[in-house]
C-alpha cells in the first residue's frame, strides 16, 4: 500500500505562490470591471474607475495588508517545506468560498447592475493587487 505524502515546497515558494493567487484574483477582478464599463460611455465610467481605485486603495491599506502581514509571518514561521496549500489558513479557503460564491450570485443575478459592482470589482481586485507586492518583496 502506497501511502500519499502532502505536496510540500519551500517557504519561498509559498510566498511566490501566495503573490501571484492575490495578483491573479486581483488582475481577474478587474478584467471582469474593464469589460463591463465598456458598455458605457463618458462620466459613468471615470466615477467607476475613481471610486474603484479610492476603494482598493483603503481595503489594502486598512485591510489587505494586515492580512498579508500575518499570512507572510504565518509562513516564515513555518518548516522550510510545507505543504503547497499551507499558504492560506485553512478557515481562509472557507471564507474564499463564500466571496466567491457571491461575487457569483451576484454577476449572475443581475441583482445589482454592473456599472454598481465594477467600482467594487475594481475596489477589491486592485487592493489584493497592492497588497499582493508584500509577498514578492518578503525575503526569505
Amino acid at each position: 500500500m502506497r501511502i500519499l505524502k502532502k505536496p510540500a515546497v519551500s517557504r519561498k515558494s509559498l510566498l511566490i505562490l501566495s503573490g501571484l493567487m492575490w495578483s491573479g484574483v486581483g488582475i481577474l477582478l478587474n478584467s471582469f470591471a474593464i469589460r463591463w464599463l465598456q458598455l458605457y460611455d463618458g462620466w459613468p465610467i471615470v466615477v467607476a474607475v475613481l471610486c474603484g481605485i479610492l476603494l482598493g486603495i483603503t481595503i489594502a491599506f486598512f485591510g489587505f495588508r494586515k492580512v498579508a502581514a500575518t499570512n507572510i509571518r504565518r509562513i516564515m514561521e513555518m518548516p522550510d517545506y510545507s505543504c503547497v496549500f499551507a499558504f492560506q489558513k485553512w478557515q481562509s479557503y472557507i471564507l474564499i468560498a463564500v466571496m466567491m460564491s457571491m461575487g457569483i450570485f451576484l454577476r449572475t443575478t443581475n441583482i445589482f447592475p454592473r456599472l454598481l459592482l465594477a467600482p467594487i470589482y475594481i475596489g477589491i481586485g486592485s487592493a489584493l493587487f497592492i497588497s499582493s507586492i508584500k509577498y514578492y518583496r518578503t525575503k526569505v
